[in-house]
């Protein structure tokens, strides 16, 4: 008779009562987590809610006021808005062109304070207390400037797109004394494209309005 006693089966160990099971933990940090997320995401972070405030109010803008052809304005735009934009969209001056808006052109210039400039690239809020001449600021009432006079007896356009800028800059040109030989118009007026090709007659008409034929 064998006295070897049989072999029992082994019992599992007993979680204790207060100990989570993996089931519970899983599921637990599942709940957790998914919370946070969706928190974070109704809530939101407050530098991005403080974004987004910003943003339905609207860009920044600020109140410039300049003389422009004789008249003083005062408008208010945004703070990125060009001479020209203001110009044209805003004052309803809308003879300076929008060419190449990269001041490669030359079709939007206009005097301030005297100076040529491309008014594409001119910030608008930068010209508190200054003149701006536009084209239509150069003749005096129905008698045309001397130049403009000169650019139709020379017949200095053929589209016409480039011509306000081409007359305003001639203009400066000769209030600068820049017109001593066809060589010297030509590089001070080089800033100014005509797509047409019209230089020759151009060159013509500044040197006409300068007394010079």
């Amino acid at each position: 008779m064998s006295t070897e006693r049989p072999a029992q089966a082994e019992t599992p160990p007993v979680e204790s009562p207060s100990a989570p099971t993996r089931r519970t933990f899983i599921a637990t940090t599942t709940a957790v987590g998914g919370a946070a997320v969706v928190g974070g995401l109704v809530a939101g972070p407050p530098a991005l809610a403080a974004e987004e405030a910003v943003a339905a109010a609207g860009p920044p803008g600020s109140s410039v006021s300049l003389t422009v052809n004789g008249i003083r304005r005062t408008v208010t735009v945004d703070n990125r808005t060009s001479l020209l934009d203001l110009l044209r969209e805003h004052l309803d001056l809308t003879g300076s062109k929008k060419g190449c808006n990269a001041g490669a052109c030359g079709a939007c210039t206009v005097l301030v304070d005297g100076r040529r400039v491309n008014s594409c690239l001119t910030l608008a809020v930068r010209l508190e207390g200054a003149e701006v001449t536009t084209i239509e600021g150069l003749a005096k009432g129905e008698r045309l400037h001397p130049l403009q006079q000169a650019f139709i007896d020379q017949d200095a356009f053929q589209c016409g797109f480039c011509t306000p800028g081409q007359i305003v800059s001639g203009a400066a040109c000769i209030q600068e004394g820049h017109t001593g030989s066809a060589e010297e118009i030509r590089e001070w007026m080089s800033g100014n494209l005509c797509r047409c090709g019209c230089y020759v007659k151009i060159e013509r008409a500044v040197e006409q309005a300068a007394g010079r034929k």
